[in-house]
């Protein structure tokens, strides 16, 4: 399998054409493209200015709490936010499309149109409008707007998919068998978490200036297929415990 960064591509702007400043210079004879949130955020306008928010009472309270925090950025991250699982020492957030992430993704770098930078509303449906746009140009593979997020239990950030289309999210390995004949009854991967990784390490960070990589020789492979990549509240027993968690009780 090869990984490609795609180099090139403009600073993105409300408005511009994403699929196109791709286009003309991505190797479309690719299976899977992935795409930094970032600039589907910048062409979808998902700017913001801290004044355009007023701090609510909460906003104020969590804020107080954190050291150097903004009152203005809280209450950003509360109205981009579907919950609010830990309030301190840092804001952990639900997004509505089912994320989970510090600041509900909020990025206050790279963001010349404004304060911060907000996630894509829905970015399942940006990748299959990307999909189908560059389909028009030859394009047959799968899209995944990627994101950087930090993990429970690990130093060190990596990348994560949010939104996909063309592909599945995992493969389900349940049902199948090891190498001893032991029926699996739990395994099943997150191909999309797998592959955003991957491609993280040749789009790089900070001013790297490479928000998209093209995957080739990817095969899925004959397994069952699974979309559900964000666990519900039900299964999820990490966030269950947070939200009885109680930060003061342990210091």
């Amino acid at each position: 399998m090869q990984i490609r960064a795609v180099d090139g591509i403009p600073e993105i702007r409300p408005g511009d054409d994403l699929a196109a400043a791709i286009g003309r210079e991505a190797d479309l004879d690719a299976d899977v493209l992935c795409v930094a949130s970032t600039v589907v955020a910048k062409a979808t306008g998902r700017y913001a200015d801290l004044a355009d928010y007023e701090p609510s009472d909460r906003a104020r309270s969590i804020a107080d709490r954190i050291d150097r925090a903004d009152p203005r950025f809280i209450e950003a991250v509360i109205q981009e936010s579907e919950e609010i699982v830990l309030e301190d020492p840092f804001v952990l957030a639900v997004t509505p499309f089912g994320h989970v992430g510090v600041n509900a993704g909020i990025d206050r770098s790279n963001a010349p149109g404004g304060d911060i930078l907000l996630l894509p509303e829905a970015p399942g449906e940006h990748a299959a409008a990307l999909r189908d746009s560059l389909a028009a140009e030859g394009f047959e593979g799968g899209v995944i707007v990627t994101d950087t997020s930090g993990r429970p239990f690990r130093a060190g950030q990596r990348g994560v998919a949010l939104g996909w289309a063309g592909l599945p999210a995992c493969r389900d390995y349940r049902g199948e068998h090891d190498r001893e004949g032991h029926e699996l009854e739990a395994t099943v991967e997150a191909v999309v978490d797998e592959l955003s990784a991957a491609a993280n390490l040749v789009m790089g960070e900070a001013d790297a200036g490479r928000p998209a990589a093209t995957i080739h020789g990817f095969e899925f492979g004959d397994h069952d297929e699974s979309d559900r990549l964000f666990r519900d509240r039900e299964t999820d027993f990490v966030r269950q415990a947070l939200a009885t968690f109680d930060v003061d009780s342990q210091r």
